[in-house]
């Protein structure tokens, strides 16, 4: 039987019905959101062969393929979510869960939870509750240690006491890559030197300065030593993803001061690297290139982020030009580059081959409407453009936006309320965004095409102190929400069915189910958020029209596709 097993948190293994935004789902409380509603939007799970994941989350994959380089495939199992103790027996020495979201506490969230004043859970906090159940009741009266990893782990460090609550026996933080099997030897039978790891856990002042605190659950790279495996300690992936995800690269350098990823240095794969992990995934029927990045104008950039245009493209030319892919999109990418560099969409979407019939999504930090805060706590985001000197952050993002539209790129922003230092004028000026580009359209009479998620900025001290369900969202804070949700709600209303059509969902019938149960969940939101706004005080017409009387920004000047 396997030796070490595998296995992710299952929300991060659903299809999601092939819709954007569908993926945040689980963020949604358990007492709004009813639970047919959930299982069936959430779709299918991966595919299994034999009780192995024919499909699994790239970090799954990443670590699969570095324990491979010690062991066989017999004693390495990424597990089934279904049939995860089928693989748990007396020769089982750890079981590694990756995850996201373990204890509903990440700020989307956090801001459903404090939006709608629920302290119900989550259902990603739900689900990772019935995963860690279900493997510790098949791991019981065995020696298998219980060990946790990936992004979701910061929150284990707001609530370690969760650790014993879930049985789980340690927590692992940071990339893993290259030291992975000496990690499980480690936990296993302690063969490798205790000061090769520490102890313990790292978090980040507010002025992102490292701390270290001990904990015997928690264990990460030793402080004194090397934090992140270089390129060449990055192994290849050997088995498909879910999605078709690979990695182009890694960290941002962007510098925005409320996100860690920043600190992360920044390396990347050659094309070829990239074009090798697609053809594993190609090779298991997927058509369709997924390319992981937190920054992807960023890849390979120049001075003052400019972005390097032969190096984007050549990636790109490289991924399309893979046989057996037929499309492709980023996931992350910042508004100043479409904005800035027309010529360089217009040369991606000819690569990408993008369309009317094949749209590229991307998720995009707007994060604030205002200039001030902007410069405040993202000034790189909009390099090279300057806000002052080449317009407002407005301008910025409705240019930029305007760009991936015509190009037939869709972004999905997010926004910030809560932020250090912001002010209600902030806010309406984030309503005043939205709504300005919600009534804005391209030369051609199409409407700007875009989603905006609002989200709660939470200080990590309320967390540690469970202040946050003390927070109340002023006026103004309300008017974003709202703002939000009514474009969204729009915007389900606009396009349910157009992406049910243009989806990969090859039954008629569960396309036509899932845009009704958008069109009408979007509507339905819409009139939960309005009547909660309203019942706290706003002014639901005022945040309706804020800003729609500012004049447009100059359409850019941009070749036609």
């Amino acid at each position: 039987m396997a030796k070490y097993v595998l296995v992710s948190d299952t929300t991060l293994s659903h299809d999601y019905r092939n819709f954007p935004l569908l993926d945040f789902l689980p963020s949604a409380p358990t007492d709004y959101l009813p639970g047919p509603v959930y299982s069936y939007l959430k779709g299918r799970p991966p595919k299994g062969e034999k009780g192995r994941a024919a499909f699994a989350t790239y970090p799954l994959r990443k670590l699969e393929a570095a324990l491979l380089k010690d062991y066989t495939s017999d004693e390495i199992v990424v597990a089934h979510e279904d049939h995860v103790e089928d693989f748990i027996d007396s020769d089982t020495e750890l079981i590694g869960v990756t995850t996201m979201d373990p204890l509903g506490i990440a700020p989307l969230t956090m801001s459903y939870q404090i939006f709608f004043g629920t302290t119900g859970p989550a259902w990603v906090a739900r689900e990772f509750e019935r995963l860690m159940t279900r493997v510790n009741r098949a791991r019981k009266g065995k020696k298998a240690k219980l060990v946790v990893g990936g992004p979701g782990v910061w929150e284990l460090t707001v609530r370690p006491e969760m650790l014993d609550e879930y049985n789980i026996d340690y927590a692992f933080q940071g990339e893993a890559d290259d030291i992975i099997c000496d990690l499980f030897r480690y936990i296993v039978d302690g063969t490798e030197p205790v000061h090769d790891f520490y102890r313990g856990f790292q978090t980040f002042d507010s002025h992102f300065h490292k701390q270290w605190h001990g904990h015997d659950k928690f264990i990460t790279r030793y402080q004194f030593a090397k934090q992140f495996p270089k390129l060449d300690e990055i192994p290849p992936i050997v088995s498909p993803t879910i999605k078709g995800m690979v990695e182009v690269m890694r960290g941002c350098g962007i510098g925005c001061d409320f996100c860690e990823v920043t600190l992360r240095p920044l390396r990347y794969y050659t094309p070829m690297q990239v074009r090798k992990e697609l053809e594993v995934n190609v090779k298991a029927g997927i058509n369709h290139a997924w390319l992981h990045s937190d920054e992807i104008f960023a890849y390979n950039h120049g001075r003052n982020f400019v972005p390097n245009a032969d190096a984007i493209l050549e990636l790109f030319q490289v991924v399309m030009t893979t046989k057996g892919v037929e499309h492709t999109n980023p996931t992350h990418g910042r508004i100043s580059i479409p904005a800035a560099y027309p010529e360089l969409l217009k040369k991606m979407t000819e690569v990408m081959k993008a369309g009317p019939d094949n749209w590229i999504g991307l998720q995009v930090g707007v994060e604030t409407g205002s200039d001030r805060l902007a410069k405040m706590h993202m000034p790189n985001k909009t390099l090279p453009l300057k806000i002052g000197p080449d317009g407002s952050w407005h301008d910025i993002v409705w240019q930029g936006t305007y760009v991936m539209n015509k190009y037939y790129w869709r972004p999905a922003f997010t926004c910030q309320v809560g932020q250090a230092g912001e002010t209600p004028e902030d806010n309406w000026e984030t309503v005043a965004l939205i709504n300005k580009m919600s009534d804005s359209f391209l030369d051609d009479g199409r409407p700007f095409e875009f989603t905006i998620t609002p989200m709660q900025n939470v200080p990590l001290g309320l967390m540690k102190n469970r202040e946050f369900s003390s927070i109340t969202l002023d006026e103004s804070q309300l008017a974003v929400y709202y703002a939000s949700y009514r474009h969204l709600a729009k915007v389900a209303t606009r396009d349910a069915f157009a992406r049910g059509r243009s989806g990969r969902d090859p039954n008629p019938l569960s396309r036509l189910g899932t845009g009704t149960l958008i069109s009408l969940g979007g509507r339905m939101m819409l009139r939960v958020v309005a009547s909660m706004c309203k019942r706290k005080g706003l002014d639901l017409d005022k945040a309706a029209h804020y800003g729609l009387e500012r004049k447009a920004p100059q359409a850019p000047s941009i070749p036609a596709v």
